[in-house]
């Protein structure tokens, strides 16, 4: 087994291929929403994937707070990179976290760190309204073996993915919100596309609809229920390490502004241009934007950390401030690329420009709608109409 890569190296790694790599190719992967092949590339050859993976199975057991700089380092170079990226550490992290002694889970986790699969997921569902902690397909066991099929609405980078987690009811008895999460390896499984996708924003995400049918070993059931898996791991990963993301593509917006302004001051020495004053409140509000991910992945990293984490992330409190997160994020991200584009001007608007901000504002523009403001607000509204903060 390797010895395992430092987040020094990795992090240094990331900054690398989001320059000479991921920036290079994001016109063309948004252009024609084509999979960002060459990023993942190298990140795979640079280790990247296996980061969340720990040390004892040989990856370099990275914290949350650690991923998400990663991942906001690379979607400030390309948001459909970051979000691959985001999305594939969210997968690696439910199995990490909840293979319960699993022998072939903790094979598969060494298999990660050696080979470097990318990991998609399925959640979605036809029928389901977009709730993914509900399911209408379920897995069928026999003689050692599981039939899953399943038809999904969104299948993210599921046709690049090596391996894609899927849920579905445990069996064909359970009501719909007895879940579990089945890894469903690429060459057990047929995906044939049915819907497309032409979208405004995350064009490289390559997330349309699916037909799943899959077979293979009974083992590659996860063995913890997807709810607690979705409480204790998928939802916090997901909402933080997007909310770095979103970050990243609102910081590079805001970088480029800078540099406007800079140039514009320049030309006239001693003087500071109408737009500087727009920079400082713009920077003001992208410093709170990275503050509040930051504390919130700092406090997750605590809470895991402590002998009662199962308890705390799966309490009515730790739910809510993972919605205020994802929802104060995804909408702060377009405020603030919005706030650059109007310091850029016109150069902003053109395609052709160096301080073009049309990508950056589309693909910030997704946030509300993974996993709806709307539908989050929600169920914050009823939490919070019997949850007492103490």
């Amino acid at each position: 087994m390797s010895t395992p890569d430092s987040f020094d190296t990795l992090h240094a790694a990331v900054r690398q291929i989001a320059s000479t790599v991921a920036a290079i190719h994001a016109r063309d992967v948004d252009n024609h929403a084509r999979f960002p092949h060459e990023t993942v590339a190298a990140l795979q050859v640079a280790r990247v994937l296996s980061a969340p993976v720990p040390t004892k199975f040989g990856g370099a057991g990275l914290n949350m707070q650690q991923l998400a700089r990663l991942c906001a380092t690379l979607s400030g170079a390309c948001g459909s990179s970051g979000m691959v990226l985001a999305m594939h550490f969210i997968q690696v992290a439910c199995v990490a976290r909840h293979h319960e002694g699993s022998d072939f889970f903790k094979r598969y986790l060494v298999e990660i760190v050696e080979t470097q699969p990318l990991l998609a997921s399925i959640t979605s569902e036809v029928g389901t309204f977009g709730d993914t902690r509900s399911s209408i397909c379920a897995v069928q066991r026999d003689n050692g073996r599981f039939t899953l099929n399943k038809q999904a609405t969104t299948g993210s980078y599921c046709a690049h993915a090596d391996a894609i987690l899927v849920t579905c009811r445990r069996d064909e008895a359970a009501p719909k919100s007895d879940q579990a999460l089945v890894l469903v390896r690429k060459s057990d499984a047929k995906l044939t596309q049915t819907t497309t996708w032409d979208t405004m924003g995350m064009r490289g995400t390559c997330s349309p609809g699916f037909d799943l049918v899959s077979s293979g070993p009974e083992e590659q059931i996860m063995p913890v229920g997807f709810g607690d898996i979705a409480a204790q791991t998928m939802v916090p990963y997901s909402h933080i390490l997007w909310s770095a993301l979103w970050w990243g593509i609102a910081a590079d917006a805001v970088t480029k502004a800078a540099t406007y302004v800079r140039g514009e001051a320049r030309k006239n020495p001693g003087t500071v241009p109408p737009t500087a004053t727009r920079l400082a409140e713009v920077s003001a509000q992208l410093q709170a934007m990275k503050h509040n991910w930051q504390t919130i992945a700092q406090e997750f990293d605590n809470i895991v950390a402590s002998a009662d984490s199962a308890e705390q992330l799966l309490g009515m409190g730790w739910a809510l401030k993972m919605n205020n997160l994802k929802i104060g994020s995804s909408d702060a991200a377009p405020q603030i690329v919005h706030k650059a584009l109007q310091i850029v001007g016109i150069l902003g608007y053109k395609n052709d420009s160096p301080f073009a901000l049309s990508r950056h504002y589309r693909d910030a523009l997704s946030g509300s709608l993974m996993i709806s403001n709307e539908r989050i607000a929600s169920k914050s509204a009823s939490m919070l109409l019997v949850f007492k903060d103490d």
